[in-house]
C-alpha cells in the first residue's frame, strides 16, 4: 500500500501496534508534553508501588518526581541509564506529609523487570506526536512521530516518513533532533530510534551525544536472514512485518532488557543484530527444555546442545554473552562457563564479557585450577556465570589436583551448560573429551565462523557429530551483504607468465623435454599443439551449456610452482613491498600473510629480512618441538624470530613465553594497551 500522507501512514502503524501488545486501556496518549508524560509515570509508579512497604498508598508528589529526573539527568548516557532501566527500582526520600509511615525515609520503587514480558505490572503505551522541549530558546519544540513507553518510561522513538520519501530522511530526522538536544529530562531514557516509511526499516541504539553512525543503523532480517522491510519490495506492507516483529510485544519488552548492550569498554550503548538475537534465543530455549533429571540420549557422555555458525567478525562474542545472560538470568542452569581454547583469548573475552554484564562482578574469572573448582562448588549468584580456558576446565577430574571422585560427582551433579567459543578448534582434542567424561550430564554449545563439515572431518568427526544441529546460521556472504563483515578485494598478481605456464603444461602432456623434441615428434606434436590451442584448453576450467566440467591448464598444475626458492615465492614478496607504503598508508596499518605450511612461513619471514631489512616483519605458528624430520630447522627459526623480535622491541621472549609473545604482537596489532599509540608501532 502506498502512503501519500505521513498522518495516514502514522494512524496506519498506531492500529498495528496496538494489535500487537500495545494496547494499554488507557489509550493512545495524543500530543503529551513532558510533564504529561512524568505525570503519566508517576501514576503508574504509584499503581505498581502502593502496598504498605512503598508508597502506601499515598501517591508520589511533584518533589518526589524531580527526585527521579535528577537521577536521569545526573546519569545522563543511554549507556548509564540503560543500567538505570534495567536495575529494577529507583530509590527516592518520600516528602508526601500523608505516608506518616515513611516521610523523610528512602523508599525503593520498582520502575522495570525485564523479566515481566507481557505479564505481572508491565504496561506498554504509545505517546502520539510528543513534544520535545527545546534546549535552546532561541528553538522551535519538536513534536516526535510516536514514542513507545514501558512502564511509562518513553524507550522507543519512531520517526515516520511517507512513501517514496527515503528513510535517510527519517533518521537524519532523529539525529537532528539529537544534535539540538531535545532529548533530555524524561526523554533521556530514550534506547532505541527508529526510522520507517513503508518500504524500509532502520532500528539502531541511542548514541547520546556520540556521533550517529550509519553503519549501525540495522535492518530487521528474519531466522534466514532475509531483510524485512529493507526497501527491495516497495508497496508490499513490508512495514507491517518489521512493526509485528520487532516493535511487538514480548519482542519489544526483551529488546530492551536482553537485547541492548551497555558496554563499559567504549561506553557505548549497543543493540543486537537479528542473526545475534535469533542465536541467544535459540540456546536459551534449549537450555529451558533441557530435562536434567533424564539421562543423556547420546552415546558420548555430556548432551548436545546444538552450535552457532557465525561468520568470523560478526560479533559471536557479544552473542555468546548474551546465550550465557539469558540462561543465567532465567535460573534454568546452576553454571554456565564459557570455555576458551587459549589462555590469552580467555583473559581477552573475560574482560569483554565484563564490560558487556550489568554489573562486572557478575562474570567470574579463574586464575588456577583450584580457585574454578570454588566456583563451580559455589552457590553463590555471582558465581552463576564463569569464563576460564579449556585447559584449566579440563584438568577439574577425579585424582587432579587434589580432587576426589566424591568432589566432582557433585560439581557433575550441578545443572551446567558449557558455551565453547571457536569449536571448531577444541572440540577434537583430548582436553575436551575430559571435560565430557568428568561433566557427562552437561550441556554443551559451540560457536565457530567455520565449522567442521563432513568434506572436511576430522578424526571422522564433524560439528554437527559433537554438538548436534546447528542451531543458527550467518554466512560470511549475509555479513558481507549487510556490512557487519568486511567483503573482499582481490586482485590477481600473476607470478608467471601464463604462455609460460600453458607451455610446461603442454610439455609434460606431451611428455617432451623441450619445444623441438614436442615438435620433432608426430604422437608428441598433437598433444602439444592441442594443449597450446587456447580455443581447445582454456587457462582456467569452465562449465559448458550442458553442465560438463572443462579442466583448463591450471588443473594440470602441481603444488610445486609454489614451493621455497621458486620465482613465485620472489614475486610475491616484490608485490608486497611495492604495495605497502600506499596500502599501509605510511606504516600507520598493519598487513598478515597467510601460508599454507610453517617452511614456507619461515621462507617468507627471510625474504622479508633480506629484502627489506627496514620493514618490522615476524611470524606466528605452533611453536611445539618433536623429534620428527625437520624440527631442528623448526627450532632454530623460532629462535631467530624471537632473538629479532626481542631486538626489535626490546622484549625478553623465549620459546617457554612463546604464548606472551603472541599476545604481544596481537596488542600491537590492534593498537590496544599498551600499544594504543597507531603511530608508534
Amino acid at each position: 500500500m502506498v502512503f501519500d500522507k505521513e498522518a495516514a501512514f502514522e494512524e496506519a502503524v498506531i492500529t498495528v501496534l496496538k494489535q500487537h501488545g500495545w494496547d494499554d486501556a488507557g489509550g493512545v496518549l495524543r500530543y503529551p508534553t513532558e510533564q504529561d508524560l512524568i505525570n503519566n509515570w508517576a501514576k503508574i509508579l504509584f499503581q505498581n508501588n502502593a502496598d504498605i512497604d512503598r508508597l502506601n498508598g499515598c501517591p508520589l508528589t511533584q518533589g518526589e518526581m524531580a527526585q527521579v529526573i535528577e537521577q536521569i539527568e545526573t546519569l545522563k548516557t543511554p549507556l548509564a541509564l540503560n543500567g538505570f532501566i534495567n536495575g529494577k527500582t529507583v530509590a527516592i526520600t518520600r516528602d508526601n506529609p500523608d505516608d506518616a509511615l515513611h516521610l523523610g525515609k528512602e523508599v525503593s520503587l520498582k520502575i522495570y523487570d525485564r523479566q515481566e514480558i507481557a505479564a505481572g505490572q508491565s504496561r506498554y503505551q504509545i505517546a502520539q506526536q510528543p513534544v520535545y522541549p527545546a534546549k535552546s530558546k532561541i528553538l522551535n519544540d519538536r513534536r516526535g512521530d510516536l514514542c513507545l513507553l514501558i512502564n511509562g518510561m518513553p524507550v522507543i522513538h519512531i520517526e515516520l516518513k511517507r512513501s517514496g520519501i527515503p528513510v535517510s530522511q527519517a533518521t537524519g530526522q532523529i539525529e537532528k533532533y539529537a544534535h539540538e538536544g531535545v532529548f533530555t529530562g524524561l526523554f533521556r531514557l530514550t534506547q532505541i530510534f527508529v526510522g520507517m516509511t513503508p518500504d524500509e526499516a532502520r532500528y539502531f541504539a541511542n548514541p547520546g551525544t556520540g556521533a550517529f553512525n550509519p553503519n549501525f543503523f540495522f535492518h530487521w532480517e528474519d531466522f534466514n536472514n532475509e531483510p524485512v522491510c529493507a526497501g527491495d519490495k516497495p508497496g508490499t506492507d513490508e512495514w507491517k512485518r518489521f512493526t509485528s516483529t520487532l516493535l511487538s510485544i514480548p519482542m519489544a519488552h526483551q529488546l530492551i532488557g536482553f537485547y541492548t548492550v551497555a558496554d563499559s569498554s567504549d561506553g557505548c550503548l549497543k543493540v543486537m543484530r537479528s542473526y545475534q538475537y535469533y542465536a541467544a534465543s535459540a540456546i536459551s530455549d534449549k537450555v529451558c527444555r533441557c530435562k536434567w533429571d533424564e539421562r543423556p540420549k547420546s552415546s558420548a557422555p555430556g548432551r548436545p546442545g546444538g552450535y552457532i555458525w557465525h561468520t568470523t567478525g560478526s560479533g559471536k562474542t557479544m552473542t555468546s554473552f548474551k546465550s550465557a545472560q539469558l540462561i543465567a538470568d532465567s535460573h534454568n542452569a546452576d553454571k554456565v562457563v564459557f570455555l576458551m581454547d587459549r589462555i590469552e583469548l580467555g583473559t581477552q573475552s573475560l574482560s569483554e564479557y565484563r564490560a558487556f554484564a550489568d554489573d562486572a562482578d557478575d562474570v567470574q574469572g579463574t586464575e588456577n585450577t583450584q580457585v574454578l573448582k570454588s566456583k563451580l562448588a559455589s552457590d553463590d549468584p555471582k558465581n552463576r556465570l564463569i569464563v576460564t580456558s579449556i585447559q584449566k576446565m579440563s584438568n577439574v577430574k577425579a585424582g587432579e589436583g587434589r580432587i576426589t571422585q566424591a568432589e566432582l560427582d557433585r560439581l557433575a551433579a550441578k545443572r551446567i551448560v558449557f558455551v565453547i567459543d571457536e569449536c571448531h578448534r577444541s572440540t577434537f582434542g583430548d582436553m575436551l573429551q575430559d571435560i565430557r567424561r568428568a561433566f557427562p550430564n552437561a550441556l554443551f554449545f559451540g560457536f565457530t565462523g567455520t565449522p567442521i563439515l563432513d568434506e572436511n572431518q576430522k578424526k571422522g568427526s564433524t560439528t554437527a557429530m559433537v554438538f548436534g544441529e546447528c542451531l543458527h546460521r550467518y554466512s560470511i556472504a549475509d555479513g558481507i551483504r549487510d556490512g557487519n563483515v568486511l567483503g573482499f578485494d582481490p586482485y590477481m598478481v600473476t607470478t608467471f607468465d601464463d604462455h609460460d605456464v600453458r607451455e610446461a603444461v603442454a610439455l609434460e602432456q606431451a611428455k617432451a623435454s623441450s619445444v623441438g623434441e614436442a615438435i620433432s615428434d608426430e604422437r608428441k606434436s598433437k598433444v602439444f599443439y592441442h594443449y597450446m590451442d587456447q580455443a581447445k584448453v582454456p587457462m582456467g576450467p569452465m562449465v559448458d551449456s550442458a553442465g560438463n566440467h572443462i579442466k583448463g591448464i591450471e588443473d594440470f598444475l602441481t603444488r610445486a610452482q609454489y614451493w621455497p626458492d621458486t620465482p613465485h615465492h620472489g614475486k610475491v614478496v616484490e608485490d608486497v613491498l611495492r604495495r605497502f607504503p600506499v596500502l599501509s598508508h605510511g606504516g600507520k596499518f598493519h598487513a598478515i600473510l597467510a601460508t599454507s605450511s610453517i617452511p614456507e612461513a619461515i621462507d617468507y619471514y627471510r625474504a622479508f629480512k633480506r629484502e627489506a631489512p627496514q620493514m618490522k616483519v615476524t611470524a606466528l605458528f605452533d611453536p611445539s618441538i618433536d623429534n620428527d624430520a625437520g624440527s631442528t630447522v623448526k627450532e632454530d627459526a623460532l629462535v631467530e624470530l624471537i632473538e629479532d623480535y626481542n631486538k626489535a622491541y626490546g622484549q625478553e621472549f623465549t620459546i617457554p613465553t612463546w604464548p606472551a609473545m603472541k599476545k604481544d604482537i596481537s596488542a600491537r596489532l590492534s593498537h590496544k594497551k599498551p600499544y594504543v599509540n597507531v603511530d608508534a608501532n
